[in-house]
């Protein structure tokens, strides 16, 4: 590289933030932190400001969504790390693309919220989005291998299952916020990891593939693998699958999103093949309906993964309030789809607006559980 990087870390005291500075520090020579922001005002927030004096650090808490949305514009990154949770991540997508960064995403929401309308305007700002998910980087480095996409047959997802795979759907009723915490494979923030249990996180992607590589939804198909060494799988139309496989650590994605399009040496752990055991197993779409109500949402298009998104927040947030049962978050995302949601998912504003009203119906129904 000639010059050093400039990079925007978003969500920079979470899992992903945490992770993605730890790869920074390795190449200082190459990489230099222009940005920093997080959704709470705490201290982590202030001890990266002194790791990082040049930084311009922003706290969502403090300073606001609109002066982080200024500051993105006006530090100038040449590639944005979004890993904010849930929908707050897809304005701050939108506004990295409007400065000309390249975005490094591992914000899931800003592709089933408003994926069309997002990769157009990537298009047209002649902007690269780098998927973080390491499912999504899997196939994004996949894909690229197999330049003539009439050769890919399917997608295959991985999902380690989460904590409840092997319960009964008599356990699963009684689980709490606790249990639900606890993922037996990955360490992640709170929202996800419910996400994880539910396999709502599994359902996100589902959306998130369809959208990303141009793929109708009966082209993603998804596969419990408990080790999560592999991340995911292509399918040619031969029927030979290729995969991609890494220790279950999120630095290897946004590793190879930061130096893409380059694969450079990397100091992280590689896959011991001593006494590894691989397993794969078919879901359990009666113990985890939101991987079907993904699929249909996914389907229908418009503004149905939006209110899929919306709906399973509000019920997260309520699960983990202890306002309602775990089971009850498939049940309030199913009410709110069979709502009407046709409409353009090409206009911001629309999807602002669907975004809000799936939160509404959602928050009308937890009373009804």
């Amino acid at each position: 590289m000639s010059s050093k990087k400039r990079i925007a870390v978003l969500g920079a005291t979470g899992s992903i933030g945490k992770s993605s500075l730890d790869i920074i520090s390795r190449d200082t020579e190459n990489f230099e932190v222009v940005l920093l922001a997080s959704r709470s005002s705490g201290g982590g927030l202030g001890e990266l400001s002194k790791q990082y004096p040049n930084a311009v650090c922003v706290s969502e808490e403090k300073d606001g969504k609109e002066k982080l949305l200024l500051s993105i514009g006006e530090s100038k990154p040449d590639i944005t790390i979004n890993g904010i949770s849930g929908a707050a991540g897809l304005e701050p997508s939108i506004a990295a693309i409007n400065a000309g960064s390249n975005l490094a995403l591992a914000n899931k929401e800003t592709i089933v919220m408003a994926g069309k309308y997002v990769l157009q305007m990537a298009k047209e700002k002649n902007v690269n989005i780098i998927p973080v998910d390491s499912e999504h980087s899997a196939i994004f480095h996949l894909l690229k291998r197999e330049n003539e996409k009439n050769k890919i047959s399917e997608i295959i997802l991985t999902a380690s299952g989460g904590p409840f795979r092997n319960y009964s759907l008599e356990k699963m009723r009684a689980v709490t916020v606790q249990d639900a915490l606890s993922h037996p494979t990955w360490n992640m923030g709170p929202k996800i990891t419910i996400d994880s249990a539910s396999m709502a996180n599994k359902g996100l992607e589902i959306i998130e593939a369809c959208v990303f590589f141009n793929m109708p939804s009966d082209k993603i198909k998804v596969v419990i693998h408990p080790q999560s060494i592999v991340h995911s799988m292509i399918r040619l139309c031969n029927g030979v699958i290729y995969t991609q496989m890494s220790k279950p650590d999120m630095r290897h994605p946004i590793h190879d999103a930061i130096y893409w399009p380059l694969t450079t040496p990397s100091a992280l752990e590689p896959i011991n093949f001593d006494n590894l055991t691989l397993e794969f197993s078919k879901p359990d779409t009666e113990k985890f309906p939101m991987l079907s109500l993904a699929w249909e949402a996914a389907k229908k298009g418009s503004l149905f993964p939006c209110a899929y998104n919306a709906a399973n927040e509000v019920a997260v947030a309520a699960f983990m309030e202890k306002k309602i049962g775990f089971l009850d978050i498939p049940r309030i995302t199913e009410s709110v789809l069979q709502e009407d949601w046709s409409g353009d998912c090409m206009n911001l504003e629309t999807i602002l607006n669907a975004d809000k009203d799936a939160r509404k119906k959602a928050s009308s129904f937890l009373g009804n559980f």
